[in-house]
């Protein structure tokens, strides 16, 4: 493995290497394509798109990051931040690498959690795209659009990962494979029912919290990346606890419950005009909602966290959409799909 490690550390160090107006781009690539943003940006937007297509991106985002947590507790996967450090290979030989503000997480490296979930979560929109296309037209470059958009941007991702030191080669590859390859699977497998959404919440918790435990019992120290992160991080500013794997976990526990809570909802009376409307309201609100309150308590940021993520399906499936159509049926009358 130290072959491989130092490998993809020089290929890091040919990507820091290129022209510096790219810094910019992979940084915001990267961010974009943040396991939260499944949450907060592709799930309201694909949910009024079309509601199977929004529930299936949600379902499958969720249901792999929990894989991707579980994954990486059990692969003991380095990142390249701590481990040129921590391998001595820094001291041994010439290496020239920086660190930006999104390098230092703290969950293992190994799969891509990036590559892993956002390559399953969009494969349900980008199928739906490509029926869409389909039905349009017969060119065969149209009805490929939507999958070499795919392809491309989980490329894009993975070299922003390589870039800002989060992960080696290898593991962007793996995560790449992992999550197309969930996302075809479990596509044709999302529930219906909002029960089951209410017991896979507490499923997840409670089993994670059980597996948690028993790692811990057989004397295996699943906390071991938060040190060497906390460790190796040239700032401490740029370690944050949304990296952190039970944050994840909590995540995808609440976004489970809050769309098992959520009354039934009124999508098929909203115009396009409304779905705009509502899918845009919903952006706003969800990114506003996640941008107050971020207490320095580790608890305290836990239970918030928890909080946002369960209001934020209840928010885009049932509240906002009522809200528009109250607000705006002078406009026209609504129609059934």
């Amino acid at each position: 493995m130290d072959a491989l490690h130092t490998a993809g550390i020089r290929f890091a160090e040919a990507l820091q290497a290129g022209p510096p107006w790219l810094e910019k781009f992979w940084i915001s690539v990267t961010s974009l394509a943040d396991p939260k943003c499944v949450f907060t940006i592709c799930f309201p937007l694909a949910y009024f798109l079309d509601r199977k297509v929004g529930v299936s991106v949600l379902w499958i985002g969720l249901v792999s990051e929990w894989l991707n947590v579980v994954l990486k507790w059990f692969l003991f996967g380095e990142r390249p931040f701590w481990w040129v450090h921590e391998s001595g290979l820094a001291s041994k030989e010439q290496v020239v690498l920086r660190q930006f503000p999104v390098s230092c997480e703290t969950g293992p490296g190994s799969p891509s959690g990036h590559c892993m979930i956002t390559g399953a979560a969009l494969w349900p929109l980008v199928t739906a795209l490509t029926a869409l296309a389909s039905a349009r037209s017969r060119s065969l470059v149209l009805k490929l659009t939507p999958f070499v958009a795919y392809a491309l941007l989980l490329l894009a991702v993975g070299l922003s990962r390589v870039f800002i030191l989060a992960h080696f080669p290898h593991q962007v590859v793996s995560g790449i494979l992992a999550g197309a390859a969930l996302g075809w699977r479990l596509q044709a497998h999302t529930p219906a029912t909002r029960g089951f959404f209410v017991a896979t919440a507490l499923a997840l918790l409670l089993g994670t919290l059980t597996l948690h435990s028993l790692v811990i019992t057989t004397g295996i120290d699943i906390d071991w990346s938060i040190r060497l992160a906390t460790k190796r991080c040239s700032n401490p500013d740029w370690l944050r606890f949304d990296t952190r794997p039970f944050a994840s976990i909590c995540r995808d526990a609440a976004s489970a419950l809050g769309l098992g809570l959520a009354a039934s909802p009124p999508l098929k009376q909203l115009t396009p005009r409304q779905r705009l409307a509502s899918a845009v309201l919903a952006l706003v609100v969800i990114q506003g909602l996640h941008q107050v309150l971020h207490p320095a308590d580790v608890t305290l940021w836990y239970v918030t966290n928890f909080l946002k993520y369960a209001i934020g399906p209840w928010l885009v499936t049932s509240l906002l959409p009522r809200l528009i159509l109250t607000l705006t049926r002078p406009w026209g009358s609504p129609h059934t799909e």
